[in-house]
């Protein structure tokens, strides 16, 4: 097919190892599909690294839903390898991994990094994963070293209000694209959630009050441009290793 866009085989459709062949010789050959949903598969590593050599070639794909499909820190490895970080080559723009419980903090470390420096995920969605309060704080530092992430979903994680409390400061005090961070069923007080939506809620606020006076300015060139304002930029070198500096503009 030169024309399919989508393919959806969530549920346990490819629910052998041969099943996983026939859409790895499938996905070698075709040049259309943008999105992915394998939700429910029994992949395991073993099925993803037979996956793998056709998934990183693929000229299209943007979207990539691996949710309930039995990974580890091995499947991660492989996964990291589709968030490529200089945007040489296409990569991943929106990831699903729910539900996966045999990935370890090793293995949401090694994504966390991934995250980090890749120049195109902008959904990231780890709902339904025993992450923790240690992973969240990994994820933290990822969200605010990433230029392009909008969209992260930890529900139902195992947080508490350890974790809010960095998201919270992180939202606060770092310069970042997320807009949407979805923090449903953990134990965490709904005034930290609060406060955490009431921030990233401001965020897009000023995005659209910018968008429009550079309509203005590009309708009315003659208005004149104030260029005293500073401006803060995140400059990171790795995971846990950020620096923020301002520079005036």
């Amino acid at each position: 097919s030169r024309s399919l866009a989508q393919l959806n085989l969530n549920l346990g459709i490819v629910s052998n190892i041969n099943r996983v062949k026939q859409l790895a010789e499938a996905l070698k050959t075709n040049r259309s599909v943008q999105s992915l949903f394998l939700h429910g598969s029994p992949l395991t590593d073993a099925g993803l690294a037979l996956l793998n050599p056709a998934l990183s070639i693929h000229p299209s794909l943007v979207a990539l839903d691996l949710g309930d499909c039995m990974l580890g820190d091995e499947g991660i490895n492989l996964i990291c390898g589709l968030l490529p970080p200089d945007g040489a080559k296409s990569g991943l723009k929106e990831l699903t991994l729910s539900a996966n419980p045999g990935i370890t903090s090793k293995g949401w470390g090694r994504l966390a990094i991934a995250v980090a420096h890749s120049s195109q995920l902008r959904v990231l969605n780890l709902d339904y994963n025993p992450l923790g309060d240690q992973v969240a704080g990994m994820l933290a530092v990822a969200v605010a070293s990433s230029r392009t992430l909008e969209v992260l979903d930890l529900e139902g994680t195992g947080l508490t209000n350890q974790s809010a409390q960095t998201l919270l400061d992180m939202v606060e005090n770092y310069p970042t694209a997320l807009r949407t961070l979805i923090l449903a069923e953990n134990n965490i007080s709904p005034e930290l959630q609060q406060q955490i939506s009431d921030l990233l809620s401001e965020g897009e606020e000023e995005e659209e009050t910018e968008a429009h006076e550079v309509t203005a300015r590009e309708k009315n060139p003659w208005i004149c441009q104030n260029n005293s304002s500073s401006q803060m930029v995140l400059m990171t070198s790795g995971l846990g290793d950020s620096l923020l500096a301002e520079t005036e503009m």
